[in-house]
């Protein structure tokens, strides 16, 4: 299955949540996507099928975006299979809120290894490989402006991707690749709902003044944009997609 009319899109951590929105999102609009996964292989496959039957041009690919190798892999299977990428969106991520002095060294190297060192593989890989006037989106966290208790190891994380976007977005100069990063609050996926009690998630969805908690829709929107010619003048940039929290 190769295309070369489609504009190529890799989608890191696809498999459910706000990646899988954006992969579907992005599949409509005319973009054949690569679907990267680390664990959730049943789901990844379960959406490429829903793709193709669609009539899109969708795959799986399973890679650990912490390990270089592997990300390097993920832009071969990709070129082999769709053809050379136009697109990277650097969604994969987790989220566990515990007290610093809590933490262990694990989750410590866990949180940058995913967050910083993944976006750190991707880009790096990006930057020889992608079509010139292609387009990067980086994923930070609106709590990067929030400082919430909890959230030492994740934000800082998060903050690492915020300089790694604003320093690339410079570094792309003469390829015409624009390098952003979108920093949502809470949403109501999975990843954020997991361990909260209804008393929890009412108290974040009553935070912002639109007093909601986003639907994954919301982001998927706002990468599409990113992604498109609308965004063409919008690059080194961080937008806070959170329903005017912070």
């Amino acid at each position: 299955m190769t295309t070369h009319n489609l504009k190529v899109a890799i989608i890191t951590g696809a498999s459910r949540g706000i990646g899988a929105v954006i992969a579907k999102q992005l599949a409509t609009e005319g973009f054949a996507v690569a679907i990267n996964y680390a664990n959730s292989a049943n789901e990844a496959t379960a959406l490429v099928a829903q793709l193709r039957q669609a009539g899109h041009q969708a795959i799986a690919i399973k890679a650990d975006v912490a390990s270089a190798e592997d990300v390097r892999r993920l832009f071969d299977e990709t070129e082999a299979q769709l053809g050379k990428v136009d697109v990277l969106v650097n969604n994969a991520g987790i989220l566990k809120v515990m007290p610093l002095a809590q933490h262990s060294d694990e989750l410590f190297d866990q949180n940058f290894n995913i967050h910083a060192r993944g976006t750190f593989n991707t880009l790096r890989e990006a930057a020889t490989r992608l079509n010139n006037g292609g387009r990067i989106i980086n994923f930070s966290s609106s709590t990067v402006g929030m400082n919430l208790p909890g959230y030492a190891v994740y934000i800082a994380s998060k903050a690492a991707v915020e300089s790694l976007t604003q320093v690339f977005a410079k570094e792309m100069r003469g390829r015409n690749i624009t390098v952003n990063a979108v920093a949502p609050g809470p949403v109501a996926t999975d990843l954020f709902l997991h361990g909260k009690s209804e008393e929890q998630i009412q108290t974040f969805a009553k935070m912002p003044p639109l007093e909601r908690l986003a639907q994954p829709e919301d982001i998927s929107r706002v990468v599409s944009f990113l992604v498109g010619p609308d965004s063409a003048w919008v690059n080194g940039q961080i937008l806070r997609v959170n329903g005017g929290l912070v």
